[in-house]
C-alpha cells in the first residue's frame, strides 16, 4: 500500500476498470434504468457518481462489481471482459456496514481472507495491519455492538481493503452516519486511500462530498440513467474540509446542482405522490 491516492502506482498506468455501453432494465419496470452508460476509471483514480435518487447510480455500481448482469454492455478490467463475475479485484463498501455481529472487528476483516484460503496467521497479520491503517488498532477485539457507527464503517472499509483490491466500489458509505461523523469520515477516507493504489468509484448524493474526495465527478441524470457530464476536480491534494468554503468549490458545487436540480425535484414530487 504505497502509492499516493489520485495517481496511478508505478507499473499500473494502464490498469483500468471500464463499464462499456451499459444498459439495464429490471423485469418489473417498463423503462430502462441505464441507457448506454460508459465509464473508464484508472487504478489510483477517485471517481464519484452524483445524481438524484433513482437515476441509476447504484445499479451501475452493482454492474461494475458484478452483482448485476446488465441487459446490454459489459464490464472490463484491463481490457478483459468480467461481466457478472464478482472478484477480490473489486472490493465493495455499502451504506450499511453488513458486519457479522458475532465476530470481532478482527474476525470480520479476516473473513474474506478465510474464504480465499489464507492461513489464519497470515489473515490475522493482514487484518491487524489494515485495522491499524483505518485507526482501529486498539479495537481489534471489539464486537460491532461495542463500536460507534463511524467505527463500524471503518471496519467495513478495512474488510474491503484487506484483499488489496485494484478497485474499491463504494455505495453511499457514509449516508447512515450523523453529519459530524460523516465530515470526519470523509477526511479519514482521504487519509486511508492515500496509503493504497486502489481506484475508487464512489456513489453519493452529496455534491460537496464528491468534490472534496474526487479526482473526477460524473453527473448522472435520470429517466433513463445516463452520464450528462464529467468534471475534473481542479483542487490539489492533499485536501481538507476547509476547501469547501472556497469560492471555486462553491461555484463547482452550484454548477453540478443546476444539472441535477430538475431530476431531484421530480424525484421529490414522485415520492410525495406515492
Amino acid at each position: 500500500m504505497g502509492a499516493v491516492q489520485g495517481t496511478p502506482a508505478p507499473g499500473h498506468l494502464e490498469e483500468m476498470l471500464e463499464g462499456r455501453n451499459v444498459s439495464h432494465q429490471y423485469a418489473s419496470r417498463s423503462q430502462l434504468v441505464l441507457d448506454n452508460v460508459s465509464l473508464r476509471v484508472r487504478r489510483g483514480e477517485f471517481v464519484s457518481l452524483v445524481g438524484s435518487s433513482g437515476c441509476g447510480k447504484t445499479t451501475f455500481l452493482s454492474v461494475l462489481c458484478g452483482t448485476i448482469k446488465p441487459s446490454r454492455g459489459s464490464v472490463l478490467v484491463n481490457g478483459r471482459d468480467v461481466t457478472g463475475v464478482p472478484s477480490t479485484g473489486r472490493g465493495t463498501v455499502f451504506q450499511s456496514d453488513r458486519l457479522f455481529p458475532w465476530r470481532t472487528a478482527l474476525k470480520n476483516v479476516t473473513f474474506p481472507l478465510e474464504l480465499a484460503g489464507e492461513s489464519s496467521k497470515a489473515a490475522r497479520q493482514k487484518a491487524v495491519e489494515v485495522l491499524k491503517l483505518v485507526g482501529l488498532g486498539q479495537h481489534i477485539d471489539a464486537y460491532p455492538s461495542e463500536l460507534s457507527g463511524g467505527m463500524r464503517q471503518r471496519v467495513n472499509v478495512a474488510r474491503a481493503l484487506v484483499v488489496e483490491p485494484d478497485f474499491l466500489l463504494m455505495d453511499e458509505p457514509f449516508a447512515s452516519l450523523d453529519a459530524q461523523t460523516r465530515e470526519v469520515m470523509q477526511v479519514e477516507l482521504l487519509r486511508i486511500l492515500g496509503s493504497t493504489s486502489a481506484g475508487v468509484v464512489f456513489v453519493t448524493h452529496q455534491i460537496d462530498e464528491a468534490l472534496l474526495l474526487s479526482d473526477r465527478v460524473v453527473v448522472v441524470v435520470a429517466n433513463p440513467g445516463r452520464i450528462a457530464t464529467q468534471i475534473t476536480v481542479p483542487f490539489e491534494r492533499p485536501r481538507d474540509r476547509g476547501i469547501k468554503r472556497s469560492p471555486e468549490f462553491q461555484a463547482l458545487s452550484d454548477d453540478i446542482w443546476k444539472q441535477i436540480e430538475g431530476d431531484v425535484l421530480r424525484a421529490t414530487e414522485s415520492d410525495a405522490d406515492a
